[in-house]
């Protein structure tokens, strides 16, 4: 076997693209999610030529026509107890959480919102578990009445604040989150605290995305890009990656005001460390978001089209030593009946690389955790904890 030499790693994430339900998804609530196969029929198809080409139509019902196969391709089943952002993207990086992060369904217990309130100055507004457009719309007039921030979760381990901008300035209002954040420990330890900045008079609000910041619970040990930073390669995040591992192992970090943006950032940062070794690693966050959770699935039809579109731009970027690999951190069914938060599925697995083989089947993978695994492998800094390397399988023979 020729061992190929990997110098740098781009890895995306379409942050919540699911290509079906695990077997476990009764347990979650979600027996017969299908994030992929169902945009596509609630669209009437999809026109995804370059991700058909590296594979994609063999792990899924995307619609692909017959076309030669350039990539390496598979999916990959979560180990971890949960369906959340913060654990997709932590088993990613090798890391398996064996116990659920809490959720609040009826909101957060009079010990938090209390202390909270106590250290931020002001009474709270809501307490309770909301999608995010809909609570702005029911209290947001109060709250530039009143000045009150308004509190509440999800379906997922989450605490999220939001205030106007003109009430509560960004700074502020991150600040409100990082008080949140040290409260929030122990049995409290929620994966994420989330400022949820929005803008606009009332009647007309929108959130501000680019604005979104999220404040995570630390990895409870070294993941994939504490082992590279420690081992003297770069690592680049895009999007919400710093956020997510807590700041943690992210040298730096380059938050995005949309999916184009995000991919736009990635191409600059390709060239940026053109023949360094290390680790670009974006989430494009639209696709969960302001589709997804918005329960838009010709949104997230046409936005999938559009990172399509741009994605011979990537792969023409790449050099000799560079490996390309898609893939997700859940589900988020947008046309799913049960509910509108994240859903436990199976994640694509899209490999490429001018040095790789072409059109190898991965199979089905058992972790998240054999991505990183296999970064490390290729980069020669491993092993992780956990996780099985698919290298040799990407290797020429």
């Amino acid at each position: 076997m020729n061992d190929i030499q990997i110098q740098r790693v781009i890895l995306i994430v379409l942050d919540s693209l699911g290509v079906g339900a695990m077997p476990d998804a009764a347990k979650f609530g979600d027996a017969g999610a299908d994030t992929l196969g169902h945009i596509r029929a609630a669209r009437g198809g999809l026109a995804l030529p370059h991700l058909c080409a590296l594979g994609l139509g063999r792990i899924a019902a995307a619609g692909c026509s017959p076309t030669s196969i350039v990539g390496c391709y598979g999916k990959m089943a979560e180990q971890s107890a949960n369906k959340d952002t913060t654990t997709g993207h932590w088993e990613l990086a090798g890391i398996v959480t064996a116990d659920p992060f809490p959720t609040y369904p009826h909101g957060f217990p009079p010990e938090i919102i209390t202390a909270l309130e106590e250290q931020i100055g002001t009474p709270t507004l809501g307490n309770i578990a909301a999608s995010g457009t809909e609570i702005i719309k029911k209290l947001g007039g109060e709250h530039l009445k009143s000045g009150r921030p308004i509190v509440y979760t999800s379906a997922d381990s989450v605490l999220q604040i939001a205030a106007h901008e003109d009430v509560v300035p960004l700074e502020k209002l991150y600040e409100y989150c990082r008080i949140a954040r040290r409260i929030l420990t122990g049995e409290h330890r929620v994966g994420r605290v989330i400022a949820r900045p929005f803008r606009g008079p009332e009647g007309r609000f929108e959130r501000n995305n680019a604005g979104r910041k999220d404040f995570s619970i630390q990895p409870p040990d070294n993941t994939l890009l504490d082992i590279l930073v420690e081992n003297g390669l770069f690592t680049v995040g895009v999007g919400k990656i710093g956020d997510i591992y807590g700041g943690r192992g992210v040298q730096k970090n380059v938050h995005t005001a949309g999916n184009d943006d995000g991919v736009t950032r990635t191409l600059e940062l390709m060239a940026t460390y053109a023949g360094q070794r290390g680790l670009i690693f974006a989430n494009l966050v639209d696709f969960d978001m302001v589709y997804g959770h918005r329960r838009n699935p010709v949104g997230y039809a046409e936005a999938l089209e559009a990172f399509d579109r741009r994605l011979p731009a990537m792969m023409d970027a790449l050099g000799d030593g560079d490996l390309l690999m898609i893939t997700a951190d859940h589900g988020c069914d947008p046309t799913f009946a049960a509910h509108t938060d994240h859903t436990r599925e199976y994640v694509p697995l899209l490999v490429y690389g001018p040095a790789l083989r072409r059109n190898v089947d991965l199979g089905t993978r058992t972790t998240f955790a054999d991505c990183g695994q296999t970064i490390a492998d290729l980069l020669g800094v491993g092993p992780l904890a956990h996780g099985t390397s698919f290298k040799r399988e990407i290797s020429h023979a």
